[in-house]
């Protein structure tokens, strides 16, 4: 209970009075209202320590101050300011101990320190990596301001193998743009072509970039500094400027020009005529020769012998589409001969590319690459194309209706590895592992036995892509959202299992014979700041945190 001397010293003057006359009082009523104060405290401790165990009890506790209030009021004013100042500061002690319970973290939040903790090195590191062989100078841009700036109206999408003039892009665009898918194609007309590509160059708030699968993946690579990067290419002088210092580039491929790639960038919502974006994407085009026969392989395949890279990655088979059957017939043949040059140790990774020609693809897929390379990464559009190219399952479908079924990815992954890969224990195939991305979730499937430390290399492909689209260095959960599905089937079709992604383990495991699939979702960037290139960060990730697990020798 108080001492009256202590409720005393509480007091305060009463306005417009000073400080002894606002102690001034009757007697009488002074001792009224302290002693009214001192039965009014005691009534609040007993009732803070029957709250405590019975917390309906408040409801009474507040009516007796009510009440006390009301009455006190008359005959001293000052006293409910009092009152409920003590009042304040008690209530807190009656909460129960631990005080309330914090807010639950979203599930980006959960995803993002999830990644944190799932994402580890492996236990041996690749030292020299070799890249090759498409290199070039991208220039970005606004898509549809640049086909606004050469004079072009708004019409109806259709797709073109090979752009023969402006027309041509302007429908090919359209097409894309309204999937909002990735594409990329050549351009025939040399001089059409150079007069697009400096208008490009002269449109306000162009930016120029290096460019070209290997170019962007070796990049990525050198980002490690325990890495030793080699990039075979066409490189011009400006590309070479901007490359990484830990870049090696053999001097056979330095060359005196560059070579240019436009691209044609739109956003999530952006609207040109009937066309709308459903999500941020880019077209590619480029009138590119070098590139485009792939002249710098040789070159590449030589300098492996002495630079002794633990790892190759191969890229630029997409290029050779355009330049024609009889060029890409001959030149892929060629190819796999010096591919098959590398030696057997050495794991080779293919990243694939956008590509229209289904006799190119089927023989890519079935007849010359892809049966001995140990790797691929590829997307969303290029899975389709290679299981309609080789007859594979879902072949009918004619494009993904938004974010692509789970289930109808694993069949296809598990169909490339068991037809064209090393599933069966007894092929000669030697692919074994595919990352596939698309915008919303990753998977990396891969042979059991072979490789190891998958569920770090499919995060950190994951959280690479949601920093790198907000032009980041680390994931900000402000600027990002989850667009995947928590609940999907491991396959299409029955049997299947029923599986969930958990927000705190953001990496789930299922199996399907004797192939592992490695799901992630992806904390999709709202306002992305630049779209080309992710693919190739993604897969240059996922391969800096993959290990090949060591064969034993027969």
């Amino acid at each position: 209970m108080l001492e009256l001397s202590s409720v005393c010293h509480q007091r305060t003057p009463h306005p417009g009075s000073g400080a002894s006359g606002g102690l001034k009082r009757r007697v009488t009523q002074l001792n009224f209202s302290t002693y009214t104060l001192s039965f009014v405290s005691s009534a609040i401790i007993i009732c803070q320590v029957v709250c405590v165990e019975v917390m309906w009890r408040k409801a009474v506790l507040v009516a007796v101050l009510a009440l006390g209030m009301g009455y006190l009021y008359h005959t001293d004013p000052e006293l409910p300011s009092r009152v409920l100042n003590y009042v304040s500061d008690s209530l807190p002690q009656m909460e129960p101990s631990g005080g309330s319970e914090p807010h639950p973290p979203t599930l980006e939040e959960a995803i993002a320190r999830a990644w944190q903790t799932l994402i580890a090195a492996p236990a041996r590191r690749w030292a020299r990596v070799a890249v090759g062989v498409n290199a070039c100078v991208d220039v970005v841009v606004s898509g549809v301001g640049l086909l606004q700036a050469l004079a072009l109206e708004p019409g109806s999408g259709r797709d073109h193998e090979v752009l023969h003039g402006k027309e041509d892009l302007k429908e090919a665009f359209i097409h894309y743009m309204g999937k909002g898918a990735a594409a990329e194609r050549f351009f025939s007309d040399k001089e059409v072509f150079q007069r697009i590509a400096r208008a490009a160059a002269e449109y306000p708030g162009a930016q120029i970039y290096v460019g070209g699968n290997a170019a962007l993946i070796g990049q990525k690579l050198a980002s490690n500094p325990e890495l030793v990067v080699l990039l075979c290419g066409p490189v011009g002088p400006k590309l070479h400027d901007m490359l990484d210092e830990q870049i090696v580039v053999p001097p056979e491929s330095l060359q005196e020009t560059d070579e240019f790639h436009l691209i044609l960038e739109y956003k999530s919502g952006e609207q040109w005529g009937s066309s709308r974006a459903p999500q941020a994407n880019r077209f590619i085009l480029s009138h590119d020769v070098s590139n485009g026969e792939m002249s710098t392989l040789e070159t590449f395949i030589a300098s492996l012998d002495e630079f002794q890279p633990d790892l190759v990655v191969l890229s630029g088979l997409h290029m050779m589409e355009g330049m024609g059957r009889d060029l890409w017939e001959e030149r892929l043949k060629e190819a796999v001969i010096a591919i098959s040059d590398v030696r057997n140790e050495v794991p080779i990774h293919l990243e694939l590319a956008s590509m229209t020609d289904r006799d190119y693809m089927n023989r890519i897929l079935q007849e010359q690459v892809l049966p001995i390379v140990n790797s691929i990464g590829l997307n969303e559009q290029e899975l389709l194309f290679l299981t309609q190219s080789g007859g594979g399952p879902h072949a009918d479908l004619a494009s993904w209706d938004g974010v692509p079924d789970v289930g109808r990815v694993s069949d296809i992954l598990l169909w490339l590895l068991e037809q064209h890969g090393r599933a069966d224990p007894e092929s000669e195939a030697d692919l074994t592992r595919i990352h596939f991305h698309t915008l919303a979730y990753h998977i990396l499937a891969t042979v059991d036995g072979h490789w190891g430390n998958q569920v770090s290399a499919v995060a950190a492909g994951a959280r690479v892509a949601s920093s790198q689209a907000c032009g980041l260095q680390k994931v900000d959960i402000t600027k990002v959202i989850l667009k995947a599905p928590l609940n999907f089937y491991s396959s299409f079709s029955e049997p299947r299992e029923s599986l969930t992604v958990e927000p705190s383990r953001p990496v789930t495991v299922w199996r399907r014979g004797n192939v592992s699939f490695h799901l992630t979702p992806v904390l999709v960037c709202k306002q992305p700041l630049r779209t080309v290139g992710l693919g190739d960060a993604i897969s240059a990730e996922g391969l800096v945190f993959s290990e090949v697990t060591p064969r034993p020798e027969l």
